[in-house]
């Protein structure tokens, strides 16, 4: 990782793939989704409301994801001071929470029907809204670090903040085991799948998709904080001069 250390050598690679990541990431969601409402059947207890699935699981899944993302990029921060790993972190905490919330929103419209209620207080609910507002707080403390100088990302404070945050991914995952829950199990193990097979294609399609299109928009994020950066230093040279 220390071979893209270089910020130009990291754009050398992001910009060329960012609108492949982008444009192939609209391509799969498209083809997942409309897969997904015209071509798969309905679910035999769930009826038409299944079909939130192919939204719902890719946001889950890539709220989660980012806040991985996070923990790698503060361990490269503290332990190796990669010099891109607190601008990763930066980019990657907003398109994190906006999928965390995502995937909240998505998840009540399809406990409505099936559970009778929009939200309940159940495991797997409150440690995914939990997730929600640890972003913020990563987010507000970014934002923080940045106003006070840390230059382009995020402090050694925020960083330690995102370790601890990432003690929350295995209540998240483990929480259907844990406690008795209205959340349906596991339905995608390394045994195995619960989905049928009908349904499990499109379902792919959209989360590779929806991983796509996620990292394209950290890319942007990245390539828009080290052109401010360049800016910032560009301005502080010309002020000394």
């Amino acid at each position: 990782m220390h071979a893209f250390a270089n910020p130009r050598r990291f754009l050398a690679i992001a910009v060329p793939a960012t609108p492949w990541c982008f444009w192939g990431g609209v391509a799969l969601i498209l083809a997942g989704s409309l897969a997904g409402l015209f071509v798969t059947p309905a679910d035999y207890l769930q009826g038409e409301t299944v079909r939130i699935l192919y939204i719902h699981v890719p946001t889950a899944w890539l709220g989660m994801g980012g806040w991985t993302g996070l923990t790698v990029a503060a361990i490269m921060q503290l332990v190796w001071r990669h010099p891109l790993a607190s601008v990763a972190g930066q980019a990657i905490a907003v398109p994190g929470a906006v999928f965390t919330a995502l995937c909240l929103v998505t998840g009540s419209i399809w406990g409505r029907p099936t559970w009778g209620t929009w939200w309940e207080w159940d495991g797997r609910l409150t440690s995914m809204l939990l997730l929600l507002f640890l972003y913020i707080g990563y987010i507000a403390l970014a934002r923080s670090s940045a106003q006070q100088g840390d230059e382009g990302g995020v402090s050694r404070v925020t960083a330690i903040y995102a370790l601890i945050g990432a003690l929350n991914l295995p209540v998240i995952h483990y929480s259907v085991v844990w406690w008795n829950s209205l959340h349906q199990g596991r339905s995608i193990t390394l045994r195995g799948s619960s989905i049928d097979g009908s349904m499990l294609w499109p379902l792919g399609l959209t989360v590779l998709g929806f991983s796509l299109w996620f990292a394209a928009i950290v890319f942007l994020r990245m390539r828009a904080i080290l052109a401010e950066n360049r800016i910032e230093a560009r301005l502080r040279r010309m002020s000394r001069g």
